[in-house]
Parts: C-alpha cells; sequence; structure tokens
C-alpha cells in the first residue's frame, strides 16, 4: 500500500513540474524558456500522448519566436502534426482542446489554423469542472488575457 501511495505522489509531482514548466514556456515570447520546455520533454518517453501534445504545441509556439521563414513553417507543421494526431486519439481530453486554443488564438491567419477556436471554446467551457485544481488555475491564467477565453465563462 505505501508503495502505491508513493508511486501516486511521484506521479502527480511529475506531471505538475513538467506541465508548469510548459505553460511557463507557453505563457511568455521568451524562446529559451520554450528551448528549456522541449529539453525537460525530450528526457520523457514520447509514447505518452500528453508528451506529445506538449512537444507539439510547443514547437508551434517557437516557430512564432525564431526567424526564417523556412524554419518557422517546418517547426510550426511538425508541431501542427503532433498536437492534431492526439486531439484525433483523444477528442475528449480538453487540456489538448485548450492547447490548440491558444496556439490558434495567436497564429497568424496566413497559416490557416484558427477553424477550431469556438468548438475547443465550447469544449473547454463545458468541462472546466473537471480538470484539475493545477489546470484550472493555467486556465484561468489564459482567459484573463485572452479574446476568446472569458474567465466569466469558466465555471467550478
Amino acid at each position: 500500500m505505501k508503495i502505491i501511495l508513493v508511486l501516486a505522489v511521484v506521479a502527480t509531482y511529475w506531471n505538475s513540474t513538467i506541465q508548469n514548466t510548459v505553460y511557463k514556456a507557453l505563457k511568455g515570447d521568451n524562446v529559451e524558456n520554450v528551448d528549456y520546455a522541449l529539453s525537460t520533454l525530450e528526457k520523457e518517453s514520447m509514447d505518452e500522448p500528453l508528451i506529445r501534445a506538449y512537444k507539439g504545441t510547443l514547437l508551434m509556439k517557437k516557430a512564432g519566436l525564431i526567424k526564417g521563414a523556412f524554419n518557422k513553417l517546418e517547426m510550426f507543421k511538425e508541431g501542427h502534426k503532433l498536437l492534431e494526431d492526439e486531439i484525433q486519439k483523444y477528442p475528449k481530453n480538453t487540456e489538448y482542446r485548450f492547447l490548440r486554443l491558444t496556439i490558434q488564438e495567436h497564429a497568424p491567419k496566413i497559416l490557416g489554423y484558427n477553424e477550431n477556436l469556438e468548438e475547443d471554446k465550447l469544449f473547454i467551457n463545458q468541462h472546466y469542472q473537471s480538470l484539475s485544481t493545477a489546470l484550472k488555475l493555467h486556465v484561468k491564467e489564459y482567459a484573463s488575457n485572452s479574446t476568446i477565453l472569458n474567465q466569466s465563462e469558466l465555471i467550478d
């Protein structure tokens, strides 16, 4: 019984540490924070859907921060594929939908990656109460500056 409890605590700590690192990188426009989060993810198994979703989101974020049109586009495409593959496999995962919303809200219109904004907003609002406390905080913080997601619509 003690072993199970210890494993549960370790898993929770691991998840919250990775999650905080990823959301810190997504919050700003600092390529070093994005690179740090990506390097943290590289130490994890790419067999984990959450790790692939995080990596995809971070690559798309980084694409907006680097120079060179070709490099930007290639990095964005790689990230797009990773995140969209996970959303296709797990369409009811609210965090994956939230990650997509954060990228689509800020993606240049020319990329055409903004078609799921309203759908994801509704999904997030409908499933917000089922999120972990830590993830709720990230969503609320994002919503405080979002033009799509509104804090007042997020009901516990």
